[in-house]
């Protein structure tokens, strides 16, 4: 199995991302899965087509986005995508879309395929908080989510794919107000790499299921 793991650059006036900083902890291979990483810039217009080149070199088997979202305190997996563009400040190029669609053509939103309360439980049971999350909001990070199960449902349908969002790493709160809440960086890392765990689990079970029943 080929997992392709995607983080943001910094954005927002932060000099870092905790994204693909954890992404680039993560270990070459998790549970037997080659694990691919690709940084992806935090712009609207440019974030899908990295991704899709991403796609296209590598032919991942599974896909799995990582963004900040400041101001959460644990690992939330994302479970579904909306077709909406909001930009509360501008991304990384100075574009700020408003009530505009992901997709003209796309639904109204797409769930992820992936098996996100397994993976909530597994980075649980390693000691770490993680909530399943039902909102990605309305940035880049919703875009890329849409953008990937948009692009799996018209173009890569043996591709699964979905989203998680970290918190703040603690260096990044220093001057922020009291109480921000924040994790450490390698627990970070640790969090996803336990939830790329429980994708592999979860796809090796159902490899076992369809032997039983063929």
């Amino acid at each position: 199995m080929k997992i392709l793991i995607t983080g943001f650059n910094p954005f927002g006036g932060e000099s870092t991302n905790p994204a693909f900083e954890a992404v680039k902890l993560l270990p070459e291979t998790i549970k037997e899965a080659q694990i691919i990483k690709l940084e992806i810039p935090t712009e609207f217009k440019r974030a899908g087509k990295v991704l899709q080149d991403g796609i296209e070199t590598n032919k991942p088997d599974v896909v799995v986005c990582i963004g900040q979202a400041g101001g959460r305190s644990a690992i939330t997996p994302e479970k579904v995508a909306i077709n909406l563009m909001d930009g509360r400040i501008p991304d990384n190029a100075g574009y700020q879309p408003v009530d505009t669609p992901v997709r003209e053509d796309g639904p109204t939103a797409y769930f992820a395929s992936l098996p996100v309360k397994a993976m909530v439980e597994t980075v649980r049971e390693a000691g770490i908080p993680a909530f399943l999350s039902y909102s990605a909001g309305t940035y880049v990070c919703n875009f890329l989510m849409y953008e990937l199960l948009y692009l799996i449902d018209h173009h890569y349908p043996n591709i699964k794919g979905g989203f998680i969002h970290v918190p703040y790493m603690s260096e990044q709160v220093v001057n922020k107000p009291n109480g921000t809440p924040s994790m450490d960086l390698k627990t970070i890392a640790r969090g996803l790499e336990k939830a790329v765990e429980a994708i592999v689990e979860h796809d090796e079970d159902i490899a076992v299921h369809m032997g039983e029943t063929h």
